[in-house]
């Protein structure tokens, strides 16, 4: 469970998504220059990083234990199944329902021959404006998964598409959606994309901090500001999703810092206020993963 601090809630401590992508870059396997950061976010309050890797993205449960060792981090392990390109051979070639047997067995038993246990269902995943045959096998079988573990539950949406379809079908199959993080929306820009998300009951993540290529940071700031002044700043969490060598500060990256050195001043400013920065960072996870 949670420390009392702040959460990053969406992470990845180490993942090789390298062979997919052509680049070497994608894989992310740096322990040294990994427990640096982190060390530097324990100094700065953060206790808790979910670590929302799963089969087939390059999962290291030693490594990821010896970075929560050293660095004095609190890791959140996750099971699930990412998105259809990404997917392990099993995906393709089981039924939902040994693929939720594969997923609580790592919530009660342990994750790949450890002892370590999954705390939360994800990152699950849909394609680009597109929910293929096979993720949507995967999320029925989170759903069984779900609702016999009572594990929460975070997703995956590729550029903040299909976040409305994805509430709209956990709603259809009984699950809670107080248990629901949709993922990645700031990368909609949409304000009223997002509102309506929270609206129904799910969570959102503002978890691309920092990733101006896709979206200006300022832009989330706005969002933010106009979510708290209407009372559903309670329902935001935050992380900065580093996937990449080149993320971390040795190569010139923003670092794992970036979010609380750089993107919470720009809230400040942007009208967030200390109240509203603490939810998003220390009360909104703990009750989230509470459930």
């Amino acid at each position: 469970m949670l420390q009392n601090g702040i959460t990053y809630m969406h992470e990845h401590t180490t993942i090789d998504l390298s062979e997919l992508k052509c680049n070497e870059d994608c894989q992310l396997d740096v322990f040294s220059e990994t427990v640096r950061e982190y060390k530097k976010l324990y100094e700065k309050g953060v206790r808790n990083i979910v670590d929302v890797t799963n089969f087939g993205m390059g999962r290291n449960i030693p490594f990821v234990q010896k970075v929560a060792g050293e660095s004095g981090i609190n890791i959140i392990h996750a099971t699930g199944f990412y998105q259809e390109k990404f997917y392990p051979i099993q995906v393709f070639r089981e039924t939902k329902e040994q693929l939720a047997e594969r997923m609580v067995k790592e919530i009660t038993v342990g994750i790949k021959g450890t002892n370590v246990k999954a705390e939360i269902i994800g990152e699950i995943g849909t394609s680009h404006n597109k929910w293929t045959d096979a993720e949507k096998k995967v999320f029925e079988a989170v759903v069984m998964v779900h609702k016999e573990t009572n594990k929460p539950i975070t997703t995956h949406t590729s550029l903040g598409t299909l976040g409305h379809e994805q509430v709209a079908f956990f709603k259809e199959n009984g699950v809670d959606l107080n248990r629901v993080i949709i993922g990645h929306v700031d990368l909609t820009g949409d304000f009223d994309y997002i509102l309506k998300i929270i609206k129904e009951g799910a969570y959102v993540e503002f978890d691309t901090i920092g990733k101006e290529n896709y979206m200006p940071d300022q832009v989330r700031a706005d969002i933010l500001k106009k979510l708290q002044d209407l009372g559903f700043i309670d329902r935001v969490l935050l992380s900065m999703d580093i996937t990449r060598k080149s993320h971390l500060e040795y190569l010139g990256g923003l670092g794992y810092s970036f979010l609380l050195d750089n993107f919470v001043p720009r809230l400040q400013q942007s009208g967030v206020t200390d109240e509203s920065i603490e939810k998003m960072l220390v009360k909104n996870p703990m009750t989230f993963m509470k459930g």
